[in-house]
């Protein structure tokens, strides 16, 4: 009988996110979830990453209410969202109250799946995301961010896939951000995986470098069971592979792919509309669907590139680029070789930039570069290197037990503070994730309530 292969959908939150920096609005997609649930996809990505971050900050949308009204759209399909472990949906380690009362209202509200990960590959910080996730009763999905360097060899990332199944990891999830892993690497790492350990892998990579395609082939050649792609006209570029191509190529190979072909005709003629109007307001631009080969010299993912080319921009130095470029590796190096996926991908691009504009390295540093040498972020894949480390920590020693186990509890404290403007334990969360940005959302919101009662007080 045929090999089965699963396919997740990530129109709704990735590839969103790399091709239109999440500002897809729910009203935009809502016609095609009902047809996305018939598609017969093993999951729909759909919440996490950034969009919790854009529903609150530029589509004036509570997030929350955004996944009740995907879950009730789609009942047939499991729902799917991106956990950064510790950090959560933010850049930073929240206490572990956070972190658990989160995963739970997420699954209360909807999610079916979560994928976590961490930015340094250290499991102690997915640890209580984890737990949390096997006690809400959803399947969790252990995440290796794949990179590659001295330090990041197969044997590193078996032995971090059997910790992940010892914490209840239900998937593997090998997640390429950048796009840098050639087909045999993953032909390597999937078959290490599968020896190791008797769990459904998932793998998810983006076409920024070109690769993408054949390594989904290999990868299936080696017995992945779950890819991650995105409808057509979402799809390349800094996004996923297009799913109805992989579909028609395993199906050609003799593979089994249960999706929908009509459903999946359907979803590419109405998503093109979306995609043309987001080209024509400025929103995708070009670049973002074109091919770059420069990630597989700088590992610099399509996201963080936009980020580098937009800050020397803003500082009239886009002319220092390809210096900022040549840094940001020997940075990474002296940070201990980090993936760089969010917040490390940031940390270590705005440090490169620091070092080439001012003419000395490490004289500028960030907070959060301070933060990672302090052993705040985690256990570094590599030690960081001790003369840099000194002199940006001087006399300060470096933490040697997990950052978050000093943080005190945070939610209750949350609630008593904002009272009345907390209308549940989702605005408690959403506030401590971002207090800003969601304090600005519950004023507009109760403004707007109180327009609607004089409204209709009037009218009656």
């Amino acid at each position: 009988m045929a090999k089965k292969i699963q396919f997740v959908e990530t129109v709704l939150r990735d590839a969103n996110q790399s091709l239109i920096a999440t500002r897809l609005p729910f009203e935009k997609f809502e016609p095609m979830l009902e047809t996305i649930d018939k598609a017969g996809y093993y999951a729909a990505e759909c919440w996490g990453g950034a969009t919790f971050d854009v529903c609150l900050r530029y589509l004036n949308e509570d997030p929350w209410e955004r996944l009740r009204k995907i879950r009730a759209k789609m009942p047939n399909t499991k729902l799917q969202m991106l956990l950064r472990g510790q950090n959560v949906l933010g850049y930073s380690h929240y206490p572990d109250d956070f972190v658990k009362l989160f995963v739970q209202k997420a699954v209360e509200n909807g999610i079916d799946v979560i994928r976590i990960f961490d930015a340094l590959n250290d499991v102690k910080n997915m640890k209580v995301a984890m737990d949390a996730t096997v006690k809400a009763g959803a399947i969790a999905s252990g995440t290796i961010s794949y990179t590659s360097s001295p330090v990041h060899t197969l044997a590193k990332y078996v032995e971090m896939v059997k910790e992940l199944k010892e914490m209840g990891a239900s998937t593997i999830c090998i997640k390429d951000m950048s796009g840098i892993i050639g087909p045999q690497e993953i032909y390597d790492l999937v078959s290490a995986i599968k020896d190791a350990v008797d769990l459904p892998v998932d793998l998810h990579t983006h076409c920024t470098t070109g690769l993408a395609y054949p390594v989904y082939m290999k990868a299936v050649e080696a017995g992945v069971d779950i890819i991650d792609t995105a409808i057509s006209p979402f799809s390349g570029g800094t996004s996923q592979p297009a799913t109805e191509t992989m579909a028609y190529a395993l199906r050609q190979l003799g593979y089994q792919v249960d999706l929908d072909d009509a459903c999946t005709t359907k979803m590419a003629n109405y998503f093109k509309t979306i995609r043309d109007e987001f080209i024509a307001d400025g929103t995708l631009i070009p670049k973002a669907l074109a091919t770059d080969t420069q990630c597989l010299t700088y590992q610099i993912p399509g996201g963080m590139l936009s980020n580098l080319m937009t800050q020397l921009k803003q500082m009239n130095a886009l002319d220092r680029l390809e210096e900022v470029m040549t840094e940001t590796p020997k940075v990474r190096a002296d940070m201990g070789y980090p993936p760089l996926v969010t917040p490390t991908s940031q940390m270590v691009g705005v440090q490169a930039v620091n070092n080439v504009l001012a003419g000395e390295r490490y004289k500028r540093v960030s907070k959060e570069i301070k933060a990672y040498c302090r052993g705040e972020y985690g256990e570094t894949p590599a030690p960081i290197n001790p003369e840099i480390q000194k002199m940006i920590l001087g006399d300060e020693q470096p933490l040697t037990t997990r950052y978050a186990d000093s943080l005190p509890p945070i939610v209750e404290p949350t609630r008593q503070k904002l009272g009345g403007l907390a209308k549940s334990d989702e605005d408690v969360l959403s506030y401590i994730a971002f207090p800003n940005l969601a304090e600005k959302f519950f004023e507009e919101r109760k403004a707007k309530e109180e327009n609607i009662c004089a409204y209709s007080i009037v009218e009656a």
